[in-house]
């Protein structure tokens, strides 16, 4: 930055100081392009109605090909594979693939396979958190907490861009707990807007419920556990859905436009129809029936 032009007779103002350039932000949705399938090799999972088998951490999935694509990624629903279609890494497949190991695949480099599948999902933590932390900072009525949230936003994207032995010195539970606070209020923020009486459902066991057409306007729902819910025509703008656990729930004509910290893994994970009210963000998932 060039100094202040002086004005004739007076001395020249020394130049501001530049601010420090803040880190540019990852790609927040995943490229499974230009990831060398991390999560179909790195994560472990168990057999369930999720997952048609069990597969060990670090082992590749039997479905995946050489070319790093899933084998029956068109029907992973039909062959018992649900979990893979509402898992989300947030971009951080890519991220490691593609920035942390500069491009060398595990496949052609093994010696750096051990270290990609421990740096994976500490990536996918810190990815998820600038997701929400993104999120939270278009919250109009949060701004009492915005500059709080872009120095963790920074602090965060640093982190994003470390090598691999740095990341894994990362306590991310602890930089998880001091964001988790600023995203409680800026939620509390955002839903004292709402106009209806606001509900604490905060890690509740709503499995089954029956919730027809409620009125959840501005309702603390964070890790609720919402599996195979009855929402069809409940009204979820300004609800707090952070961790909330939609797994066949009904959202068929339910309002979640304006809903606080909704992924798209959840809606994948729910069934809703053309009726369902969602983020403009947010794609209605293909399975959802017309």
């Amino acid at each position: 930055m060039s100094a202040t032009p002086a004005a004739p007779g007076n001395p020249a103002r020394p130049a501001r100081p530049a601010r420090p350039a803040r880190p540019a932000l990852p790609v927040l949705q995943a490229d499974c392009s230009n990831c060398f399938a991390l999560c179909c090799v790195a994560l472990p999972f168990a057999k369930s109605n999720d997952f048609a088998v069990n597969k060990a951490a670090g082992t590749p999935c039997t479905n995946l090909q050489q070319d790093f694509r899933c084998g029956i990624h068109t029907r992973l629903r039909d062959k018992g594979f649900q979990g893979c279609t509402v898992f989300d890494c947030f971009g951080a497949g890519q991220q490691v693939s593609q920035v942390t190991f500069g491009g060398r695949d595990w496949r052609a480099h093994p010696g750096t396979a051990g270290s990609m599948y421990e740096a994976f999902p500490v990536m996918r933590q810190l990815h998820e958190l600038l997701f929400y932390v993104t999120e939270a900072l278009t919250l109009t009525a949060a701004a009492p907490v915005h500059a709080e949230l872009r120095r963790a936003q920074t602090e965060t994207a640093q982190w994003t861009a470390a090598e691999a032995d740095a990341l894994a010195t990362l306590d991310v539970g602890a930089l998880r707990g001091r964001i988790n606070t600023l995203l409680l209020r800026a939620s509390e923020l955002a839903r004292a807007g709402a106009p209806a009486r606001k509900k604490n459902h905060r890690g509740a066991d709503l499995m089954g419920a029956r919730l027809a057409g409620a009125d959840l306007r501005g309702a603390n729902l964070r890790g609720a556990y919402l599996i195979a819910a009855d929402l069809s025509g409940a009204d979820l703008r300004l609800a707090d859905l952070i961790g909330a656990d939609f797994r066949d729930a009904d959202l068929r004509g339910a309002d979640l436009r304006d809903a606080v910290f909704l992924t798209q893994a959840q809606l994948n994970a729910a069934r809703g129809d053309t009726a369902t009210k969602i983020p403009a963000t947010l794609a209605r998932p293909a399975h959802w029936s017309a």
